[in-house]
């Protein structure tokens, strides 16, 4: 993938992104800060942005979203599940609950 095509696809992840979390927002806050991992502060400005702020934001070559963590546990249980999925699910979510949110800087 050459790097023209990367930073198009971060757009397009960054514009995907930008628009699933603001409907998460609106439809329900505390269930969006939760899944998304944002503080109340973040959830705030996802919640009155415009569509043309959201395809501004979306422009930038950096992606807006990343992998919540950083822990090889939390990615094993799942990447690696076996038949109890749905347990390595729950864990996994129990453990990312614990994390704190992300701040704006």
């Amino acid at each position: 993938m050459k790097a023209n095509e990367l930073t198009t696809e971060i757009k397009e992840l960054n514009l995907t992104y930008l628009m699933l979390a603001k409907q998460m927002v609106l439809i329900d806050k505390d269930m969006a800060i939760f899944r998304l991992g944002i503080s109340k502060d973040i959830a705030s400005i996802l919640e009155v942005l415009t569509p043309g702020q959201i395809l501004k934001l979306s422009n930038s070559n950096m992606m807006l979203c990343r992998i919540r963590f950083d822990d090889s546990l939390i990615f094993g249980m799942l990447a690696n599940y076996s038949k109890e999925k749905t347990m390595a699910q729950s864990h996994a979510t129990i453990l990312l609950a614990g994390q704190p949110a992300e701040e704006i800087a």
